[in-house]
């Protein structure tokens, strides 16, 4: 039996979606051994749960935020002798540590995300983080961070960058023919996406809504469409008033993320100049819909855009510079046009489901040899 332990799978968020792309590849990985695979969710709603990936339905239990909730039928699935356990978050590896006292050889990976493990964790996270078999990290920035916060053994430690889910198929050729999404404007668009959580203010939505004066100078028909909801959304709502250029920035709620290849489709640039991000699947998402993409120059960001020819990198901060970058896609189709190809070609090379579970596959092979 292979147990995948997660902190949500239904919310929205690349933590969430990262798990859902790793309960479909366990559930893809242990049909082809004939085991059977049990998924626990510590905060999405309590009792039975499913999850809909593309074409699949995978059956969750979930604890709704109950941490005693969670031990316990943790326990129970520990007592079932499981083979593997995959837990979808370093703060969740104190239950993997107790799970092994009940299951001395049961064999077990915890993934890590970003900035979560850039700094130290507390000490029983972190002793709970070094008594893994494996440490997962989706780039190499964040997995040199967490060797060396986490005072990791190098050899546990393996890379696994996060994929497309199915909803984004890199091969199906983008379209922005359908009509535009629930509140999108008209003209040339800015998107970004992301959970606007005032903890995690390093996004750089506050210096995309900066760059808009100037910006507008440039191209009087831009527009910023920021989806996404949090604590910090007052805060940028409040910018945006202040910023002399509020009619041009749109701030949307979540959208389905079945329906976020169409806002992606109806987008020009796609753009998250951020300090903090260990991967970014909004990233590839918007690549593989043949869009050119802006990051922040820091964390795992560069590992994904490739400065001047896929998208551009910025420094965190920097107004000036991200006002540059914008207006040269902004104002100039054909390099705009040649940047969303490159982005492509890359999404469809490097970013599919298949090769995410064929990798995750080979490190739980190596693991269980």
């Amino acid at each position: 039996m292979i147990v995948g332990l997660f902190s949500e799978l239904l919310g929205a968020g690349g933590i969430q979606r990262s798990g859902c792309l790793t309960a479909l590849a366990l559930t893809s990985f242990a049909a082809k051994g004939a085991e059977s695979c049990r998924f626990l969710s510590l905060n999405d709603g309590r009792g039975l749960q499913r999850l809909i990936a593309g074409n699949q339905e995978i059956g969750f239990a979930a604890c709704g935020g109950s941490k005693s909730a969670f031990i316990s039928r943790a326990s129970a699935l520990a007592i079932l002798q499981p083979r593997i356990v995959v837990a979808l978050h370093p703060h969740l590896a104190p239950i993997v540590s107790a799970m092994k006292i009940l299951a001395p050889g049961m064999l077990s990976a915890v993934v890590v995300h970003g900035v979560e493990v850039w700094t130290p964790l507390s000490a029983i996270r972190r002793w709970s983080l070094q008594s893994a078999d494996r440490v997962l990290a989706p780039s190499e920035d964040t997995l040199a961070r967490a060797v060396k916060e986490q005072r990791l053994r190098i050899e546990k430690a393996r890379k696994l960058p996060w994929s497309l889910g199915p909803e984004f198929d890199p091969r199906v050729v983008p379209c922005a023919e359908r009509s535009l999404p629930h509140g999108f404007p008209r003209g040339r668009v800015i998107l970004t996406v992301g959970r606007w959580e005032a903890r995690e203010a390093y996004k750089g939505v506050d210096h995309l809504i900066a760059a808009l004066p100037a910006l507008l100078k440039k191209v009087p028909d831009v527009q910023l469409v920021a989806v996404g909801e949090g604590t910090d959304l007052p805060r940028l709502r409040s910018l945006a008033r202040d910023s002399g250029a509020a009619d041009h920035i749109h701030f949307l709620p979540f959208i389905a993320h079945h329906e976020l290849p169409n806002a992606f489709d109806h987008c020009h640039v796609f753009a998250m100049p951020s300090r903090g991000e260990g991967f970014g699947l909004v990233f590839i998402e918007a690549m593989a819909r043949g869009k050119p993409v802006i990051g922040g120059a820091h964390g795992g960001t560069p590992e994904i855009i490739d400065d001047g020819v896929d998208g551009f990198l910025v420094s965190y901060g920097d107004v000036s510079q991200l006002t540059d970058r914008l207006a040269r896609l902004l104002d100039n189709d054909v390099l705009r046009h040649d940047m969303g190809k490159q982005a492509l070609a890359k999404a469809r090379r490097e970013f599919t489901f298949a090769r995410f579970a064929s990798d995750l596959k080979a490190i739980l092979d190596e693991l269980s040899n």
